[in-house]
């Protein structure tokens, strides 16, 4: 049988509101790797630059002179310097170090400075777009420009669903353009108490997953998940049929998702996911799963994990 990730996640009760559902993942164990966000590493010095003063559009530079472990989030968006670009891949930054990770532009039409450091946006990418670069990056997740065209591809396309289009065909904007939409939907779904991770459903289907081994460093990130989510969310809103129902299987079929890993670009594997009707990947530190997202989307062999029967309390057990 093919190898699978450990997984230790329980599905809670989704909250719906205008045909868009999210529900809260819970942890089974206890986390172990220790670790920072971006924003909380920020104060302490922590500095994510170009690479060097000529700028490398696939790669950024990490400084951590602090004493702890830093993670970056697949599909984070940084701002500023160059150009906006996107996280690849999720990366496990060591304890004063100095790192190089794989990043895509999400911001085509400005190559001139706007500060040396990037901060974090206030949103990830859309589920779309993560898809899209998952899929780009199932063969080679470390390949400079693997993604690129597919997340140019995707900022395009919700352009043009956004009737919006940004003088640097920049991702932020798209955010900005909606920011009331956006503001009126966040308030609908808040973060749960000992929350770990959530799962997004809409027009009458599993959407996407995101986790991480850490209820308070997921409590950090989750509003900018949340924003990306909502983004394409409204674009389904108000339909007759959220499609939370499909989020047991859809969780079932990550589970059951065979697992290859390789290396990356920071401490622990990088681990890339391909099921039935599912794509995604995850870090795994000394056999912890640190993080995980997960997409629907065609993968070899894709069915749809909506099918699968509503577990009772399905637990996502270490194997």
């Amino acid at each position: 049988m093919p190898e699978t990730l450990t997984i230790t996640l329980q599905l809670g009760e989704p909250v719906e509101h205008r045909g868009i559902a999210v529900a809260p993942l819970f942890p089974l164990s206890d986390p172990v790797c220790p670790y920072l966000t971006m924003e909380d590493a920020l104060p302490l010095g922590f500095r994510v630059t170009e690479r060097d003063a000529a700028g490398s559009v696939p790669e950024l530079l990490v400084a951590n002179p602090t004493g702890h472990r830093v993670l970056l989030y697949d599909g984070e968006e940084l701002a500023g310097a160059k150009q906006d670009r996107i996280l690849n891949v999720s990366v496990l930054v060591a304890e004063r170090s100095e790192t190089v990770v794989p990043v895509s532009c999400v911001e085509a039409g400005r190559w001139s400075a706007r500060g040396e450091a990037f901060d974090p946006a206030p949103h990830t990418g859309h589920p779309a777009l993560r898809r899209s670069k998952a899929e780009a990056l199932a063969e080679r997740p470390l390949e400079p420009y693997a993604a690129q065209s597919a997340s140019w591809a995707a900022v395009r396309a919700k352009e043009e669903r956004v009737g919006r289009h940004s003088p640097t065909s920049a991702h932020a904007d798209l955010f900005r353009a909606r920011a009331a939409s956006l503001s009126e939907l966040e308030a609908a779904f808040p973060l749960q108490p000992g929350q770990c991770g959530a799962a997004l459903a809409f027009g009458g289907r599993a959407v996407c997953l995101d986790a991480l081994s850490r209820p308070g460093a997921f409590a950090r990130l989750y509003p900018r998940l949340l924003r990306g989510y909502l983004m394409d969310g409204l674009d389904e809103a108000d339909g007759a049929r959220s499609g939370a129902d499909a989020l047991p299987g859809f969780l079932a079929a990550l589970e059951a998702a065979p697992a290859t890993r390789g290396p990356s670009p920071g401490l622990g594997r990088d681990v890339r996911l391909a099921g039935a009707g599912l794509i995604g990947s995850a870090l795994e530190v000394d056999g912890e799963t640190v993080q995980v997202c997960a997409f629907a989307g065609e993968a070899p062999g894709a069915g749809d994990p909506g099918r699968i029967a509503r577990p009772s309390r399905r637990g996502m057990r270490p194997r």
